[in-house]
């Protein structure tokens, strides 16, 4: 009876937290958001089982809330963490429910409950992680289980032994310092700009256990091979019983961990014209997993006119790719679902594509799967090492580039690893491909894509040497496509080409600042992209195998995709890009299921007084029409119709305070009658405020500059003080100190500089410090105006990181023209003893000799 009350209650809290569960969760705010977005919930997000490859029907996903907290390096969170974060979702993603920066000297922790699975006697629990970025702690009921470093390959743990009856505490400790740690971090920045973007910091993919039997398969190597008509298989165990593979209505027996091979009748060979896939059945002893298996060759073989070009299933095929970085605005390196990770390849196949190069990012195991069954090749990277190659970083670089070939053997779709990208952190060129070449040599390897980079057919940089031991010559050339080094036995290709930057209004991560090689309106963008393919068709003649054209989809700032940001615009219609293609490739018939628009209805710069006057008739229009008038006015350097349309903007946004819409109406605030300014000027945001100040100041200046009754300047700070409060004081003592500066009225300059350095620690800048503080030294005499600037030194010297050898001499200069010589003397040596510039000596000659040091 007990039992099951017991039972009960559990059920009945089980429902009860998911109801909660459900309601606690909210997605943040974003710039962009996908259509897959909505269908994201606490309890349904990533729900497909995350291994095609491996499939057991016993697992439990452990996606959903956790708690979770972010500290200081080292220290230990708070016993009730917090906050709640989704998985699988990154901290710094809309999704996540967070949307907080992991910083490097911070660690993120997760925590939640799980039951412990129901099992047999000798069975075993297994946890997994799909990916999370970039070290991961677990701890199990708070002892630790497993340590990994990598932020894009998965890994598993044993943990029956320490799980309980009941409830479990299962946490992981993640550190991610992104671009300033030794670690592959692909395009991931601190400060995203340009071709660089947000970092995605811990769990990104789906985490899982499993009850498996005490002896079980861990994992396969699958190796298909079409000449003998065959597919080698290794069941991979920590014993060496006896397996059972079944495939096709075929049976063949065979030992753990030893080379089984298959033998495939009638073959039928997998190409993305017909992407056939076997079905695999794996048995040892009672456990059992499926899996799958594609017939396919890939090499470089010489054509009939002795041309060395790549080859799929012993015949000549050329890749006609894109460069897939795999982001999303509300999910970073996260799909928002299963469909939206499968939309992608689609979108791809559909625009009438064979190939994705797969950018310095490693997806998650459906993906590949989509690409097999859909049926693309796929050209995988490496993630880059480390740039600046800091101590340890090739080491890492090496170790994770084992785990990911390990990981994506399987695979048909993926023929080609990529090693190095544009000369980021390479080195021992020719060990390396040479490395990979032997790891896995059933694939191609391009040693180096765009080692030789030319930007408008001016060479960038680049060397023949980068592709020594290759499978492949490749280089970059944007805009337009160029054909690379012939060299013996050796297939060309075009590693990038491309870039053509189109704004979509409404569409954009930054409508003022986006990005791309070249910048065209949309209706510029198809003759150009077909004049490209037909200069294509020129180079394939020549030989040329392959190119890879940037890229399917904006990201970020960079606006040079195919289709925007968040997949809701085609910038040319698909069908009409397979059409374009198809001068250069032919490909089988391939319909997305979900239907996109198209670019006919953007707003540009030509329609601007049709639309002002749109606006004037009836200023209540969308926000997409407002945003995109009021970039117009911009543009046009109108500043009375900017700061109206602005505001009107501003004003139906429903969160003007988020990161990205911040950075948009600072670029579009001018004056403090924008609504911009009032808004930050009310902001707790240090970054907000300094703006408002930065416009506060710039007005008054404006009024004071050709003002010579100094007495109103009091009057005139008084005046904006009362009007803005500290926002104003602050602006106003900036100014009146600029002001006084440029007439070199030095009381006055150290009278609002006192105020500054005294009430707004936000100003507290030791090398602004120290230029004020040598000013005064050089130019004044009086005590008074000297003993400022030494107090202002002291706030310097006081904070260790603003303490250095010059600021440590313009206090020791200050002292001694105050007539303090010994304790001038005295701070000197210090500033010598951390500094090796030669001047501090001659300075300290001078004091001991009484002479003037200014």
């Amino acid at each position: 009876m007990k039992t099951r009350l017991y039972t009960l209650i559990a059920v009945y809290l089980l429902i009860v937290g998911k109801t909660i569960a459900q309601h606690s969760y909210k997605m943040q705010p974003a710039v962009l958001q996908t259509r897959w977005a909505k269908e994201v919930t606490a309890l349904h997000n990533h729900d497909a089982y995350p291994r095609p490859q491996l499939m057991r029907t016993n697992w439990i996903n452990l996606n959903g809330l956790w708690d979770y907290a972010i500290v200081h390096k080292g220290e230990q969170p708070k016993e009730n963490f917090g906050g709640r974060i989704l998985v699988p979702y990154p901290i710094e993603s809309a999704l996540s429910g967070v949307q907080k920066s992991l910083l490097p000297d911070q660690e993120l922790w997760y925590k939640r409950k799980v039951l412990k699975p129901k099992s047999k006697t000798g069975d075993r629990v297994l946890l997994h992680f799909g990916a999370v970025d970039w070290q991961a702690t677990v701890f199990v009921n708070g002892k630790e289980v497993v340590k990994h470093e990598g932020g894009y390959t998965a890994f598993t743990v044993d943990i029956t032994s320490e799980l309980k009856a009941g409830s479990n505490e299962l946490k992981v400790k993640v550190f991610d310092p992104t671009d300033a740690g030794i670690q592959p971090h692909g395009k991931q920045t601190l400060n995203p700009a340009n071709i660089y973007y947000t970092p995605s910091s811990g769990i990104w993919q789906t985490v899982w256990m499993e009850v498996v039997q005490k002896n079980y398969i861990e994992s396969l190597t699958i190796t298909p091979d079409i000449d003998k008509k065959l597919v080698s298989v290794i069941v991979h165990s920590h014993v060496n019983g006896t397996v059972k593979l079944k495939t096709d209505n075929c049976i063949i027996a065979g030992k753990a961990n030893t080379v089984i091979n298959v033998p495939v009748k009638d073959m039928k060979l997998w190409s993305p014209e017909n992407p056939h896939l076997y079905d695999l059945t794996v048995i040892l002893g009672k456990d059992q997993v499926k899996s799958y298996f594609g017939m396919r060759k890939i090499g470089v073989a010489k054509d009939i006119k002795g041309i060395s070009r790549i080859c799929l299933n012993n015949k000549p095929y050329y890749n006609l790719g894109t460069l897939d970085q795999g982001f999303w605005p509300d999910g970073l390196y996260s799909a928002p679902t299963d469909a939206a990770l499968k939309f992608d390849v689609e979108a791809i196949k559909a625009m009438g594509f064979n190939t994705i190069r797969k950018h310095i990012k490693v997806e998650p195991a459906r993906w590949y799967y989509y690409a097999d069954k859909l049926g693309i090749l796929v050209w995988q990277d490496m993630v880059n090492p480390d740039q600046q190659l800091r101590p340890g970083a090739k080491v890492e670089f090496e170790k994770e580039s084992k785990e990911i070939v390990n990981q994506l053997h399987n695979y048909p779709s993926i023929t080609t690893w990529v090693l190095f990208n544009e000369e980021w952190g390479a080195y021992d060129q020719a060990r390396m491909t040479n490395w990979l070449k032997i790891s896995d040599p059933t694939r191609l390897v391009n040693g180096h894509s765009g080692g030789i980079l030319y930007v408008n057919n001016q060479k960038a940089k680049g060397a023949d040497t980068s592709y020594v031991n290759a499978d492949i010559t490749d280089i970059h050339s944007y805009p337009n496509p160029m054909i690379s080094l012939n060299q013996n036995n050796k297939a060309m290709v075009c590693g990038e080409f491309g870039g053509i930057g189109v704004s979509v209004t409404g569409h954009e991560w930054n409508d003022i600042t986006g990005w791309g090689y070249v910048q065209v309106l949309p209706k510029d963008l198809e003759s150009r992209y077909d004049h490209m393919i037909k200069k294509l068709y020129q180079l394939k003649e020549q030989g040329l195998s392959g190119s890879i054209y940037t890229q399917p989809f904006d990201v970020e700032g960079e606006e040079n995709g195919l289709i925007t940001y968040d997949r809701e615009i085609a910038k040319v219609p698909l069908t009409r890009l397979k059409e374009i293609n198809s001068q250069l490739i032919r490909t089988a018939p391939y319909h997305l299921s979900t239907t996109i628009g198209n670019t006919n209805n953007i707003q540009t710069d030509v329609q601007y007084q049709t639309l002002l006057d749109k606006f004037n008739q009836n200023p209540n229009q969308d926000s997409t029409f407002l945003r995109g008038l009021t970039i117009m006015a911009l543009h046009k350097k109108d500043q009375e119709n900017l700061t109206k349309i602005g505001n009107a903007y501003i004003d139906k946004l429903k969160y003007p305070d988020i990161d990205q819409n911040a950075v948009f109406i600072s670029q579009i605030t001018r004056t403090s009658k924008d609504k911009g300014f009032q808004l930050f000027s009310k902001s707790d945001n240090p970054q907000r405020q300094n703006f408002a100040v930065n416009i506060l100041m710039s007005e008054i200046l404006s009024k004071l500059d050709n003002e010579t009754n100094l007495a109103i300047l009091d009057t005139v700070a008084q005046k904006v003080t009362e009007k803005y409060g500290k926002i104003g004081e602050r602006a106003s003592a900036h100014a009146i100190a600029g002001f006084a500066w440029n007439k070199q009225n030095w009381p006055l300059f150290v009278k609002y500089k006192n105020i500054i350095y005294k009430k707004f620690d936000a100003d507290v800048n030791g090398l602004n410090i120290n230029n004020d503080s040598w000013t005064i030294f050089l130019k004044s005499v009086d005590k008074f105006e000297l003993e400022s600037a030494l107090n202002w030194q002291k706030i310097v010297l006081g904070r260790e990181q603003y303490k250095d050898g010059g600021s440590i001499d313009t206090y020791a200069n200050i002292l001694y023209k105050l007539g303090r010589k010994e304790e001038a003397i005295e701070w000197e040596n210090k500033a010598i003893a951390t500094s090796e510039d030669p001047e501090l000596k001659k300075t300290l000659e001078k004091m001991k000799a009484g002479q003037p040091t200014w």
